[in-house]
Formats: C-alpha cells, structure tokens, sequence
C-alpha cells in the first residue's frame, strides 16, 4: 500500500473535479479523500496499490470535462493507508 498527496491547479473548482475524482478513485478500488483548496487547486490524499494511484495521477492531467489542468504534483507521503472508502471532504 502507497500513500500520496496529489495537488492539482488550474480551473478545477467548480467543474465537479471532486466528485468525478470521488468516482474515478472508488472505481479504482482507492481510498482517501479530495477537497477544494483555498488557494483555488483540489488536494487529494489517497492510499491504494502503486499501478492504481498511477492510473487516478494520469486521470487527474485531465480531469472531468469542463476542468483546465494547469499542473498536477505528487508527494509520497509516510503515512499510514487511509482505510475507509474515497469521500469528498469540505
């Protein structure tokens, strides 16, 4: 299990970023969480296998469809893996 934090910038508030991140991530069988940042970027933390974090990061360099991804920076984190489901956090 892998843990990382996933900064993404551009318009990606107010264009259902976080609920499509939300369904991507379940789909993914991933858990963790995303929410909107102050700053205007969406913050996720997510725990899962190595190759389905990769998959969720790729998805994230587009987003939903009225998103405009500007930039997407990962950081590992060391940390325990987050275990419940995949919720969008307020």
């Amino acid at each position: 299990m892998k843990t990382v934090c996933i900064t993404i910038t551009g318009k990606v508030q107010g264009v259902f970023f976080r609920a499509s991140t939300r369904d991507k991530a379940r789909s993914l069988g991933l858990k963790g969480y995303v929410k909107n940042q102050k700053d205007g970027s969406v913050y996720i933390e997510v725990s899962g296998e190595e190759m389905k974090i990769q998959q969720l990061i790729e998805w994230c360099k587009t987003g939903p469809e009225e998103a405009n991804v500007e930039n997407v920076s990962v950081i590992e984190l060391n940390q325990p893996a987050h275990e419940m489901s995949f919720d969008i956090v307020h």
